[in-house]
């Protein structure tokens, strides 16, 4: 995208990017919310952050990236664990369930191609409604990504053996410098192609 940025069709994408984005990260992080209330813990309703307003889950860089290169982040909800009954499978629970919102809004996007086509006859809401999709799958697809503060490293967390911690902890401090680092390193792409076509195959089944 960033070769063609500056060039009327450029500009008209990533000015129907931005939707998208504010979207994708906030039902994201909403749905984390969600999931915890549902299960016990209501730090995130009274921190502010059960919201639909886009400014309470905005983090600056993590939102450039996904308008840029269609993955990023946002603020993560915070979460109490102490609340859960059950914390090894409600912290799964919680953890997918920012990409089980993402992964629905793809699938209602989908959907409305297949079914209300005519929605979509000019390029405008065309190109729009594959943003969507793909945004929301690339938002879903990076956050499996089992590096901190990712939702993949909290599966980790909870599946890993406790010889492995200490190694959770260290990359746990680090992560962020890993998820830079990573991406300057442009190794991103090879990580989330995969990702991305499992999470396309489970969309068009």
């Amino acid at each position: 995208m960033l070769g063609n940025l500056f060039s009327a069709e450029g500009i008209s994408e990533l000015l129907l990017s931005l939707p998208a984005v504010l979207w994708a990260i906030t039902f994201h992080e909403y749905c984390h919310g969600l999931a915890a209330k549902m299960l016990g813990d209501t730090t995130a309703e009274r921190a502010g952050r059960l919201s639909l307003n886009p400014l309470d889950h905005l983090d600056p860089l993590g939102a450039l990236c996904l308008l840029l290169f269609r993955f990023g982040w946002a603020k993560p909800v915070p979460i109490d664990t102490r609340y859960f009954k059950h914390p090894k499978r409600d912290i799964i629970i919680v953890s997918l369930a920012g990409v089980a919102g993402n992964m629905l809004t793809a699938f209602v996007c989908a959907q409305l191609v297949r079914f209300v086509p005519g929605l979509f006859v000019s390029w405008g809401a065309r190109q729009f409604i594959l943003l969507m999709i793909y945004i929301n799958l690339g938002l879903a697809a990076f956050n499996l990504i089992p590096i901190p503060p990712l939702d993949g490293s909290r599966i980790l967390y909870v599946l890993l053996p406790y010889q492995w911690m200490k190694y959770y902890y260290w990359l746990e401090r680090y992560g962020m410098f890993v998820i830079v680092g990573l991406l300057v390193l442009g190794v991103f792409p090879y990580i989330m192609r995969p990702i991305m076509a499992l999470l396309f195959h489970i969309l068009l089944i």
